[in-house]
């Protein structure tokens, strides 16, 4: 019970003597400030700045484009004028086995030579793991259904047949030319 009683004593002493404290800092404050009074004083008796007026806004004008009457959020205008094959258009022929060449990319495929045989001339491909296989006209070679076309000493054209992105199938020409730099020749 005394403890209790001398720990009760002893926190009102700390909130005397943080009263005394205070009160001492306060009785500080109470400087003469009339330098701050004067310079108020003066900038108060100053002239008011002039304010700049408000710009004027303009009206907006709407600006109608001639001939743009569809809307261009509507996704009706992404179909296609005529539906995919009814413009007896072009497409991969789905009964046809593909062939080992077509498992691999045209640009990770090489023209590394041609060879005769018979009357053939064969262009010699080299794919990515090194070795090389052989086609002729009527092949095919690529992602893209790629059938050559024609096969000459220093170049195999194909013609492939890519999508539209309209559900449908476009051809296109391509070429893979004799390679002769060095990470062919291995």
């Amino acid at each position: 019970m005394m403890k209790q009683h001398h720990s009760r004593q002893t926190a009102g002493g700390i909130k005397l003597s943080a009263g005394l404290v205070l009160l001492a800092s306060l009785a500080g404050c109470t400087q003469d400030s009339t330098d701050l009074d004067q310079y108020m004083a003066s900038v108060k008796a100053r002239p008011p700045a002039q304010i700049e007026p408000i710009p004027e806004i303009k009206p907006y004008v709407r600006f109608i484009y001639p001939g743009h009457d569809i809307d261009p959020f509507d996704a009706d205008i992404l179909k296609p004028d005529v539906a995919p094959g009814a413009d007896g258009g072009v497409s991969p022929d789905p009964n046809r086995v593909p062939e080992f060449l077509e498992g691999f990319p045209l640009d990770g495929l090489r023209m590394v030579g041609t060879v005769y045989q018979g009357k053939d001339l064969w262009a010699l491909i080299r794919i990515p793991d090194g070795a090389v296989h052989r086609v002729k006209v009527g092949n095919y070679m690529g992602k893209n259904h790629g059938k050559v076309t024609k096969v000459e000493e220093t170049k195999v054209a194909l013609l492939e047949l890519v999508e539209n992105g309209f559900g449908g199938y476009k051809e296109q020409e391509n070429t893979i030319a004799l390679s002769d730099d060095l990470s062919a020749k291995k």
